[in-house]
């Protein structure tokens, strides 16, 4: 699994295998079941994660005691809370396991270092915050410049791989459905 690490950072950086493996020293691997949180709501977030494979996904609970998911991660993909974790701060969010997973985890020191120590990697994480932040930029356009349908028809035809695999009510939370509302669009595209 580490080797999909390897092929990851291949595509942002150049490294040998002696430099992967320094690097790598400054990971834990972990294996995740199925809805185990990795982080709750008013911890201070200390990690990092990347999916190495399977899926996570980022979520609050919002006023009316409804799950809110705002993020989803996948294999290659990075999660975390990114203002808690630079801050040290306590996080007002839940990441947890949609599927059985096989994460990378950093701490903020171990980051701190590996930085350090491989200014690379410094560039290797722009790259990643630019493509985060650019993700993000075009999903609050497309809540705001797409109806509901248009919003859920752009979600299958760019991500299938998101429609396939996450469970319908997941969907409906990171769209700011109801899993009923979302069953009425499906339903509508089906005749």
């Amino acid at each position: 699994m580490s080797q999909l690490f390897k092929n990851h950072l291949d595509k942002f950086i150049k490294i040998d295998e002696k430099e992967f493996a320094a690097i790598l020293s400054f990971f834990e691997i972990k294996n995740v079941k199925k809805k185990e949180n990795l982080l709750v709501e008013g911890q201070i977030c200390k990690s990092h994660y990347f999916v190495l494979n399977g899926c996570l996904r980022k979520f609050f609970i919002n006023g009316k005691g409804m799950e809110q998911t705002t993020e989803f991660a996948i294999e290659n993909w990075w999660i975390t809370d990114n203002l808690a974790y630079e801050r040290g701060l306590s996080t007002e969010f839940y990441i947890q396991a949609v599927e059985k997973s096989e994460i990378l985890v950093i701490d903020r020191d171990a980051q701190e270092k590996l930085l350090l120590e491989f200014p690379k990697m410094e560039r290797y994480f722009r790259f990643v915050y630019q493509r985060a932040y650019a993700a993000t930029q075009l999903r609050l356009k497309y809540l705001y410049d797409f109806s509901k349908e248009e919003f859920y028809e752009h979600l299958c035809n760019g991500h299938p791989e998101f429609v396939q695999r996450i469970p319908q009510y997941l969907i409906a939370s990171f769209l700011g459905f109801t899993p009923e509302y979302l069953s009425e669009i499906r339903n509508k595209k089906r005749s």
